[in-house]
């Protein structure tokens, strides 16, 4: 029995097939990331998994029990973070803390001492006089994070944590997801930034309500099927014109400031000195390029139907 298990999900919106058979299941004490851009279906996915929507076929288990008829149980061991902020702002950091342990029914007895390891992990403890609406994005994150924390849930559900958040912030709320984890928490992460999937245990690559691809990020960057290479030039856009027209290429997309480029076959060293003459010299630089999964989920994207 796994912490969360879904089955064949499918959920609409009016003439939006918000999710379209989606099947996945998270292991114990794993950190299980769901990848992929606005509208791929993630939030609706999570919302169900949390039972705050109904789906309209398949199913999904929480802990083994029915998300759909054990309402009270599943909330009972689940702690929900949702994409949006929903903290009280005019309320302290403390005042938020104990609103939600009161919310959870979290014996006096316990509280404080749960409080106290939640204002060390999360370093709010000089902050717990302020009030929300004056703490920092990544300090509001962090705050929202220790409220779906304060009765100790086995299963965590956050959703896109750390969305808007500042580089520093987004790297100190990855540790401290792993510090949680290592405490025996089973984490179910949403994110649209790509870069974020190597720092999970697993994850799924989502795209327009469907699950493009699901296992380790390692294994998905290894199954890439083409020889990639990352490409440099003085116009860009103009260089990448240049290779859409040839036979050979696959995929081309921009990276920064460099272009990754899939091959049918390796190219020789002759092709590439003839590319870069027929650029009039605006090819700089040629070299391999290990897949990210980032490249992985755009090539899973062009076998949508």
């Amino acid at each position: 029995m796994h912490p969360i298990e879904v089955d064949n999900l499918h959920k609409r919106f009016g003439e939006t097939e918000a999710l379209r058979g989606v099947s996945l299941s998270v292991q114990e004490g794993e950190l299980f990331g769901l990848i992929g851009p606005d509208g791929a279906g993630k939030t609706t996915l999570m919302r169900i998994i949390c039972t705050l929507l109904l789906p309209d076929e398949g199913t999904v288990r929480v802990a083994g029990m029915d998300v759909t008829r054990e309402v009270a149980r599943v909330r009972a061991i689940l702690g929900y973070m949702p994409q949006r902020f929903s903290l009280y702002p005019d309320l302290t950091v403390e005042q938020n803390l104990r609103f939600f342990a009161d919310l959870f029914q979290v014996p006096e007895g316990e509280r404080r001492k749960r409080m106290e390891q939640l204002y060390r992990f999360s370093r709010l403890g000089p902050f717990r006089d302020r009030q929300a609406q004056a703490l920092s994005g990544g300090m509001k994150q962090k705050l929202a994070l220790s409220c779906a924390l304060i009765h100790t849930p086995r299963i965590l559900v956050l959703d896109e944590p750390t969305y808007g958040v500042d580089p520093v912030s987004r790297q100190e709320f990855w540790e401290i997801l792993r510090e949680i984890q290592q405490q025996g928490t089973t984490i179910l992460v949403s994110t649209a930034y790509m870069e974020e999937a190597d720092l999970c245990d697993r994850v799924a690559l989502c795209f327009q309500g469907k699950v493009v691809a699901l296992d380790v990020p390692a294994a998905l960057k290894a199954g890439y099927p083409h020889p990639l290479f990352r490409l440099t030039g003085r116009e860009l856009h103009r260089l990448r014109d240049f290779f859409e027209t040839l036979p050979e290429v696959h995929s081309i997309q921009l990276f920064g400031d460099a272009l990754h480029v899939s091959f049918t076959t390796v190219p020789g060293e002759g092709d590439w000195h003839r590319w870069r003459e027929a650029t009039g010299g605006n090819l700089q630089s040629w070299q391999p390029q290990e897949p990210t999964v980032e490249d992985v989920f755009l090539e899973a994207m062009r076998e949508i139907p």
